[in-house]
């Protein structure tokens, strides 16, 4: 997208706003009883920061009792804290380049690990590394992935890390700002990786339309990726083999005859195997088993993403240009 479309995007927030959408509070649906475990009935979902542009990538570090998440089009990461309320974290967050550019140039998912905030950057094509403590953050990065097979990456989106050491990717085109027709993209798939603790990439998956989120199941053998458009709309479950390789592909839910706001985007598992995902319509609530046991539902929002916190006892939830907070049982 150009620096039109990025207006276009702001402007879009704008009447969202002002014909109500940014209203949107959202309502539990119970479909089955195994929701009832998870959320209490009378559950308030609250709004702890709004007029962003499109929010994405919420973290929650419970060692500074602190929320990372990301707007896109700003280029930003902002912080949230009980205290201060929504602050500017870092910024540039996902584009470093001085030639100007438009669409979703930031920052997209985040994670941390051994010390370390690692940062799916879209503007940029990589997986980087701040290189700072979380209590100071700048804006000097370090490279951990940025190429397949010689090739630029189009646009990392979401990663996670094995107990093993292994990063998982997926880089859809998002992050291009002409998407899938950016006569940049070096790239003629958009792929599910894996980055071994050697720094050897491997394709694990290139026959997803967009890949999106991605998680690891408690029982570290299986893997759920997200595909947000297209006939394949919907989840995908792997196999982890020993040397940490994706295998045994099978679809999970399939959603493409779905109606509602947003794709399938950005998804959580907690310690009891139930998956929060977002959909058509808001975040779709599953067993580990597969059972679809109740949504959290955004009539006129995008929702894009989810964190809980290490208890499981929080949500955080990214819904276009808001965050969300609810507590679980």
């Amino acid at each position: 997208m150009n620096r039109l479309a990025t207006l276009s995007i702001g402007l879009l927030a704008q009447a969202m706003a002002v014909n109500g959408y940014a209203q949107d509070m959202g309502t539990i649906e119970f479909i089955s009883e195994e929701m009832n475990g998870i959320f209490a009935k009378d559950t308030k979902i609250e709004k702890i920061v709004e007029d962003c542009q499109f929010t994405e990538g919420p973290l929650w570090l419970e060692s500074e009792k602190m929320l990372l998440f990301s707007d896109l089009p700003t280029n930003t990461i902002y912080k949230w804290t009980e205290a201060g309320g929504k602050e500017v974290y870092l910024k540039p967050s996902g584009y470093t380049f001085s030639e100007s550019r438009g669409g979703f140039m930031g920052s997209n998912a985040l994670y941390y690990t051994n010390g370390q905030l690692l940062i799916c950057q879209h503007g940029d094509r990589r997986i980087a590394r701040m290189d700072a403590p979380l209590s100071a953050p700048n804006e000097n990065y370090v490279t951990v992935a940025e190429a397949y097979d010689g090739k630029r990456l189009n646009s990392p989106n979401d990663l996670i890390m094995s107990d093993k050491g292994d990063l998982y990717f997926t880089d859809p085109a998002y992050g291009l700002e002409k998407g899938l027709a950016d006569p940049k993209k070096e790239i003629a798939f958009q792929g599910v990786y894996k980055m071994d603790k050697n720094g050897k990439v491997t394709l694990q998956d290139d026959a997803i339309a967009q890949p999106n989120g991605l998680a690891i199941f408690p029982d570290k053998k299986t893997m759920i990726v997200s595909s947000t458009e297209g006939p394949d709309r919907g989840w995908f479950l792997y196999d982890i083999d020993k040397e940490g390789n994706l295998k045994n592909k099978r679809v999970f839910h399939n959603v493409a005859s779905e109606k509602g706001m947003g794709g399938c985007d950005g998804l959580k598992i907690d310690k009891s195997g139930n998956i929060f995902a977002t959909g058509p319509g808001g975040i779709w609530v599953f067993t580990k088993a597969g059972k679809l046991i109740g949504k959290i539902k955004f009539e006129r929002l995008t929702v894009a993403n989810i964190a809980l916190t290490a208890d499981n006892k929080t949500m955080y939830i990214t819904a276009t240009n808001n965050v969300f907070r609810l507590n679980l049982k």
